[in-house]
């Protein structure tokens, strides 16, 4: 087995909303239309960005975090991607430099270089001050250069540049638009499936992308050779129903995979338009926005009476975040209207007007250890005790809780079955 070797870049900035995601996602969409087979990838966990990503690339979109998925799956995922595409792109998560490990770690470990995108609405000399600290605040950081976003005009694009220092690569701008921006609500980016015209504004920013110098390939990265690892089918014969629809769409490509390595076979249902569980031995309720569909859920009588027969019945049933909140007795939404849920769990959700759980946790199951993380805007009110709490990466202190009632297992954490494949297996096996 030997090493393969990819064009790739690193899509970074200084901060939050940048506009890293619509410039990934464009330039995805420009070499795709050029005939490239591109692979994007996520720095850290996020569902939306790579529904994004995904609809441009026309491939799936992984994670890639040293933490969450380690540096050994980090490896095989960017190995076996560079032996199928023409062009890797990573989005990183946040500013370059924050968290621990950071979008800068991983570019640094694998020797990818990295575009840092900086917005430059109301910015001009200072434009030059923030790309050199991105360029050299860290000594051998492969910094490939810079591209100014959200620019005024041709005149505050050459004023930009003028502020460069020679030896930072002016990969050149582009325009503030509200027709490439992509819209968002409370959790992130609105659902790829949601914006009507997406398809128009990715050509549009794949279009202004083919005016600047990201429109020739970046130099290609070797990747060591680095097998994925297989897996004992512990789920062999057992077939999971996995909720999948606008209300249940949070779902890690590499969790699929892992439940399919293990053996199980995967049947997607929607608890908004079926009204009966397909023929299965387990239950996946994966995160979304279900409080966004709370009648449509609510009127599903059929498909509660369902969940919760299969509930009675002792057969395993996972909820993560969204998942959680439809095992409750009601949710309300932001704007205070409640609606029943499925009563699996006693106790009621809130939708809050700030954010209630944010960060990477790992968490200590009766199964084994698993790694995820959390990110929601509801408070839930329970009389049932935890069977345990997760444990935050950032400081160790405790993190969310889990539940669980006979077979069901709910938290508010979002697991990534790939971290402990095994305990991942255990929580659906008959």
């Amino acid at each position: 087995m030997t090493s393969a070797t990819c064009p790739a870049l690193l899509l970074s900035a200084p901060a939050s909303g940048q506009g890293k995601t619509t410039v990934t996602a464009g330039l995805a969409r420009y070499y795709r239309d050029q005939g490239y087979t591109v692979r994007v990838f996520k720095t850290g966990p996020d569902f939306l960005d790579p529904m994004i990503l995904e609809r441009a690339s026309g491939q799936p979109v992984y994670q890639l975090d040293l933490w969450m998925v380690g540096e050994r799956d980090c490896k095989a995922l960017l190995y076996r991607a560079a032996q199928e595409a023409d062009l890797i792109l990573i989005e990183g998560v946040m500013g370059l430099f924050d968290g621990t490990p950071s979008s800068a770690d991983l570019a640094q470990l694998f020797g990818v270089p990295i575009l840092a995108l900086i917005n430059a609405h109301a910015m001009a000399q200072t434009f030059g001050a923030v790309a050199h600290g991105l360029a050299h605040y860290r000594p051998g950081l492969p910094f490939a250069g810079v591209l100014a976003n959200r620019v005024a005009g041709p005149s505050h694009a050459a004023l930009l540049a003028e502020s460069l220092s020679l030896e930072i690569h002016d990969y050149g701008w582009l325009p503030r638009d509200s027709e490439i921006t992509l819209p968002d609500r409370h959790l992130g980016l609105v659902q790829a499936a949601e914006i009507a015209d997406l398809e128009t504004r990715l050509n549009a920013v794949a279009a202004l992308i083919a005016k600047t110098g990201l429109a020739a390939l970046p130099p290609p990265v070797t990747f060591p050779a680095m097998p994925m690892e297989a897996l004992t089918p512990l789920l062999k014969g057992v077939r999971i129903g996995i909720a999948h629809d606008t209300a249940f769409a949070f779902l890690y490509p590499a969790n699929l995979d892992t439940l399919r390595a293990l053996g199980a076979e995967l049947i997607f249902f929607s608890p908004l338009t079926d009204a009966e569980l397909p023929d299965i031995d387990a239950v996946y309720l994966p995160g979304g926005y279900p409080e966004l569909h709370l009648d449509t859920l609510a009127g599903n009588a059929s498909m509660r009476a369902a969940l919760r027969q299969h509930h009675t019945s002792g057969k395993p049933l996972y909820a993560e975040c969204g998942g959680l909140l439809y095992t409750l007795e009601s949710l309300t939404d932001k704007e205070g209207y409640r609606a029943p849920m499925l009563a699996l769990l006693p106790g009621h959700a809130m939708m809050q007007p700030k954010l209630a759980g944010l960060g990477m946790q790992s968490v200590q199951l009766p199964e084994g250890e698993l790694r995820g993380h959390t990110f929601h805007h509801s408070k839930l009110e329970t009389s049932l005790t935890p069977l345990t709490q997760g444990r935050r990466q950032r400081d160790g202190q405790p993190g969310e809780a889990v539940y669980r009632l006979g077979r069901l297992t709910a938290s508010y954490l979002h697991l990534y079955f790939a971290s402990q494949p095994q305990a991942a297996a255990r929580l659906f096996l008959p």
